[in-house]
C-alpha cells in the first residue's frame, strides 16, 4: 500500500535532482527514472563515482588514473590522491546556523557553533601534535555521544590518525576485546554517565583499560569526580587540554584508502572483526548517501539516536558534511518515558529525525501519540534502521507522527558504514518497503546458484566494489577472516548474509539473517514475518525464534516470548499469538512450541541474537558459540543453557 508519495515542489527541490541536472549539463546523461539512474550507477562504476568527485568537488592534492583498480576484496580506490575527511567537514563552517545541538538526560539542550567546534577541535590537536601523535597512531575513546566525541574525533582525523570509539555501556571485556587489537596511543575517556536516570561509575573500568592497553601513553578524562583518577600513565583533564588559546586546526592529507576510523562485528562468536574504512570511502560514501539519500541540506538540523558504538554515529557526521547541524542526544530514549525524544524534536526544530525500528515499535507498544503532544511542524523526514520496520511501523509513523513526512527505512552495516538500500525523496513510500538500492550500491538477490532473482526471497549480495567497503580488517594481512566474512558462498561476490527480496517497486523487502532464516520442511521463513505478528500481541514484550532441524527430516520450531510486566504466558495467550501468525502468514509460520523466557540476548549494538541460542540448543557448548562480553544482556543465556540441559 502507497503511503505517502513526494510533491512535485518535493522532487523539484530534491538534491537528488540537481545531482540529476549537473549529470545533463556536464557529462551529457538524461535519465528517466530513478531506477534508470541506479542502474547506469553500479553498470559504470568508476563513471558514476568520479562523478561523484567532481560533483562534491573532492578537496585533494595529487592526481589519478585510475578511478579504481582491482577487485573485491583487494579493489583499490583514487590511488595517487591524497585528501582529509575532517577538511571537508570545515569548509562548511558558517556563522549563520550551530554545527552541533546536544541534550543529555542531565543537560538542557545547548548549541555548539562552528567557531567554538574549530577552537576546541584546535587545541585538542595542538595537544596531541605535542605528544607527537602521527598519522596512522590509533587513538582509542570511551565515551558517549556528545560533543566532546566529535570534537576529538575530527581532532584526530584532522592529524591523519585512526579513530575507533566503544560506548561506556560496553562490558569490560568488551571493550578491551576491541581495543587489544589495534594498540591505541592515545585513551580519551569518561568515568561516569548517565542512562535511564542513573549514573554508572566507570572509574575501575577506565584503570583496567590502562592497564590492559600497553601501548597507552596519554589519558585525557571527562571527570565528574573532584578525586584524581590512580593510573600507571600520566592522566590530563579534558578542560586543560581545551583551554582559552585559540589554535587553528591544520588537515594532514593522507592517500585516499588510507584507515580515518575502526568499526567492530557483535563479537558474538570470538573476537570481533577489526572493520577498517578509508579516509576517502567514506567521505564519498557519506557525500553520496548524505545528500542524495537523506536529502541533508545546509542549515538542516540532523540527529540520529545513537551511541559511540554504533555506526550511525560514525554515519550522522554526514550532517555536516553536508552543511547541516548534527544533533545528538545522550541518554535512554525511554527516560523518562517514551515522549523524550519526541519532545527533543520540537524543542531542537529538528528537521531528519534518524531512530531504530525498535523504538518505534517500542512506540506502538507505549501508545504514544507525538502528533497530538508535540508541535513536529519542522520534522521532514524520519529514518529507521536497525532491523527490519514492518509495515505497522510504518503505518503508525503516518498515523501517530505526520502524514506528510518522508519515511526512509533503510539497512546496510558496520561493515560499510552506511547502507546499502534506503530512502529517496523523489519516490513513493510503500508500506514495509525499502525505497530503493543505492547509488553504485550493485545489490541483487541470489538463489543458491547465483541467479538474480526479482520478486522472489534470496541472499544479498554486492557484486561490485564500493569505496566504504573495508580496506581490510586490522591484524589481517592475509585477507582471510575478510573473506570469510564475505566471500565464501559467491567467490569475488559480496554475501551480506541477508535474505530479501527485490519488488515490482524495485523496492526491497527484507526478511531477516540468512543465517538464522527458518528451515521448515523445506520452506524457508524470515524470522522477520515471525516477529512482526508476534508484535500485534499487546501482552508480549519481546521474542526470538528459532528452528532446530533434526534426524529424519524433523524439526523442532519453538519460539521464546518475554511477557509483559504482571502478565504469564497462558494457554489464550499461546492461542492468540498462533492465530495471529497462522491468519497473517500462514500454517507453516507456527511455532511447534511457546516457551516464557525471562529475557532475551541482544548484542552490544541492539541486535537479536538467534543463531548462538540454536547452537546452545543443539547442545554445543556455550563458550564455543557465543562470546558473552559481546552481549548486552548477558545472562539473558542462562535461561537457554538451563533449558538445553533439562532436555539431555
Amino acid at each position: 500500500m502507497q503511503l505517502w508519495s513526494p510533491s512535485s515542489e518535493t522532487i523539484q527541490q530534491a538534491n537528488i535532482t540537481h545531482y540529476q541536472q549537473w549529470l545533463h549539463e556536464n557529462k551529457q546523461l538524461l535519465f528517466e527514472s530513478y531506477h534508470a539512474l541506479w542502474q547506469w550507477s553500479v553498470d559504470n562504476t568508476e563513471a558514476f563515482w568520479k562523478s561523484i568527485w567532481e560533483y562534491f568537488d573532492v578537496i585533494h592534492e595529487g592526481n589519478y588514473k585510475h578511478v579504481l583498480q582491482g577487485s573485491m576484496p583487494h579493489a583499490r580506490w583514487f590511488e595517487g590522491t591524497r585528501l582529509n575527511y575532517a577538511e571537508h567537514v570545515f569548509r562548511k563552517a558558517n556563522d549563520h546556523h550551530p554545527a552541533i545541538i546536544f541534550k543529555s538526560e542531565s543537560e538542557p539542550i545547548q548549541e555548539i557553533s562552528w567557531r567554538s567546534l574549530i577552537q576546541q577541535v584546535g587545541s585538542l590537536q595542538h595537544f596531541l601534535k605535542i605528544y607527537n601523535l602521527q598519522a596512522g597512531d590509533r587513538v582509542a575513546a570511551y565515551l558517549p555521544g556528545n560533543p566532546e566525541a566529535t570534537t576529538a574525533f575530527l581532532a584526530v582525523n584532522a592529524l591523519g590518525a585512526v579513530w575507533s570509539s566503544c560506548s561506556p555501556d560496553f562490558g569490560t571485556r568488551s571493550v578491551i576485546d576491541r581495543f587489544a587489537q589495534i594498540e591505541p596511543k592515545i585513551l580519551i575517556a569518561v568515568d561516569s554517565y548517565q542512562y535511564g536516570g542513573k549514573i554508572f561509575d566507570k572509574r575501575e573500568v577506565v584503570q583496567e583499560l590502562i592497564k590492559s592497553l600497553p601501548g597507552i601513553e596519554r589519558v585525557i578524562l571527562l571527570s565528574a569526580h573532584d578525586t584524581p583518577l590512580p593510573s600507571s600513565k600520566p592522566v590530563v583533564h579534558w578542560k586543560d587540554v581545551i583551554g582559552e588559546t585559540i589554535y587553528t586546526p591544520e588537515f594532514v592529507r593522507v592517500p585516499f584508502n588510507h584507515p580515518i576510523w575502526i568499526l567492530y562485528s557483535s563479537g558474538t562468536t570470538g573476537l570481533p572483526k577489526a572493520i577498517t574504512h578509508s579516509q576517502g570511502g567514506i567521505l564519498l560514501e557519506q557525500l553520496k548517501y548524505g545528500t542524495f539519500h537523506n536529502d541533508f541540506k545546509p542549515g538542516e538540523r540532523c540527529f540520529w539516536y545513537t551511541t559511540t558504538g554504533w555506526m550511525m554515529w560514525n554515519y550522522i557526521h554526514s550532517g555536516l558534511l553536508a552543511g547541516g547541524t548534527m544533533v545528538l542526544y545522550d541518554g535512554s530514549p525511554a527516560y523518562p518515558d517514551m515522549n523524550e525524544l519526541w519532545k527533543f524534536a520540537q524543542d531542537a526544530g529538528i528537521h531528519h529525525f534518524g531512530t531504530s525500528a525498535g523504538f518505534i515499535l517500542a512506540n506502538i507498544k507505549a501508545s504514544t501519540h507525538p502528533a497530538q503532544n508535540f508541535d513536529l511542524r519542522a520534522l521532514r523526514s524520519i529514518s529507521s534502521t536497525g532491523s527490519t520496520l514492518p509495515p505497522e511501523g510504518f503505518d503508525w509513523v503516518y498515523k501517530e507522527v505526520k502524514h506528510s513526512l518522508w519515511l526512509a527505512s533503510m539497512s546496510g552495516g558496520t561493515d560499510v558504514c552506511s547502507a546499502f538500500v534506503g530512502g529517496m525523496p523523489t519516490l513513493p513510500v510503500y508500506a514495509g518497503e525499502i525505497q530503493c538500492r543505492a547509488l553504485g550500491c550493485s545489490l541483487y538477490a541470489f538463489d543458491e546458484t547465483g541467479n538474480v532473482l526479482t520478486g522472489q526471497v534470496g541472499e544479498m549480495v554486492i557484486t561490485r566494489p564500493m569505496p566504504s567497503m573495508p580496506v581490510y580488517f586490522w591484524n589481517d594481512p592475509e585477507y582471510k577472516r575478510y573473506t570469510e566474512s564475505y566471500f565464501e558462498m559467491y567467490p569475488g561476490i559480496w554475501r551480506h548474509g541477508d535474505w530479501i527480496e527485490i519488488t515490482s517497486h524495485e523496492g526491497v523487502i527484507i526478511y531477516g539473517r540468512s543465517d538464522a532464516t527458518l528451515n521448515r520442511g523445506g520452506v524457508r521463513i524470515g524470522t522477520s514475518e515471525i516477529y512482526r505478528a508476534v508484535d500485534k500481541v499487546a501482552e508480549v514484550k519481546d521474542s526470538l525464534i528459532i528452528c532446530i532441524e533434526k534426524e529424519g527430516g524433523e524439526f523442532w520450531m519453538p519460539l521464546f516470548v518475554v511477557m509483559q510486566e504482571n502478565i504469564a504466558l497462558s494457554a489464550d495467550i499461546k492461542k492468540k499469538i498462533n492465530t495471529t501468525i497462522r491468519n497473517d502468514y500462514s500454517p507453516r509460520h507456527v511455532p511447534d512450541e511457546i516457551i516464557a523466557a525471562p529475557d532475551i540476548p541482544y548484542t552490544i549494538s541492539g541486535k537479536k541474537t538467534e543463531t548462538p541460542v540454536k547452537k546452545i540448543l543443539m547442545g554445543k557448548d556455550p563458550k564455543e558459540v557465543i562470546n558473552a562480553g559481546a552481549l548486552k544482556n548477558p545472562s539473558s543465556l542462562d535461561f537457554f543453557i538451563r533449558l538445553q540441559q533439562e532436555k539431555v
